[in-house]
């Protein structure tokens, strides 16, 4: 699958995923990188620790990067919560999920093993 597809498929999964809450704000940041990318997603949805817990689980499941290929068309089909965040787990090298003033944000980082996450971070207002 070509990066741009791959891209715009996580921000569309996950996009589906947050809105299903129905928050009344959603920003998505993208950086990306040569050998990688961050992409960041916050919402002002209430969530549980439960979901939390549950959506880090599904989030940094075993990877299947051998499923990349088949991604888009299983994308196709109408998942809904944690079914699309394992889907999301498996493409990504790792997710942090954190809470925020009244939401979440959740970091994908994507690359090879020479990607640095740390050079992608959204600075925290202090």
């Amino acid at each position: 699958m070509k990066r741009r597809e791959l891209i715009t498929h996580l921000i569309s999964e996950i996009s589906e995923y947050i809105l299903e809450s129905d928050p009344m704000r959603m920003v998505i940041s993208l950086h990306q990188e040569e050998d990688g990318l961050h992409l960041s997603v916050m919402d002002d949805a209430e969530h549980s620790d439960e979901e939390i817990e549950r959506m880090e689980r599904d989030l940094n499941s075993q990877k299947r990067p051998e499923l990349s290929g088949y991604y888009g068309a299983m994308t196709d089909h109408s998942f809904m919560g944690t079914a699309r965040l394992s889907l999301l787990g498996w493409q990504v090298k790792h997710t942090d999920i954190t809470r925020i003033d009244k939401g979440i944000k959740i970091d994908f980082w994507l690359g090879g093993d020479r990607f640095d996450s740390r050079k992608f971070t959204i600075p925290e207002n202090k």
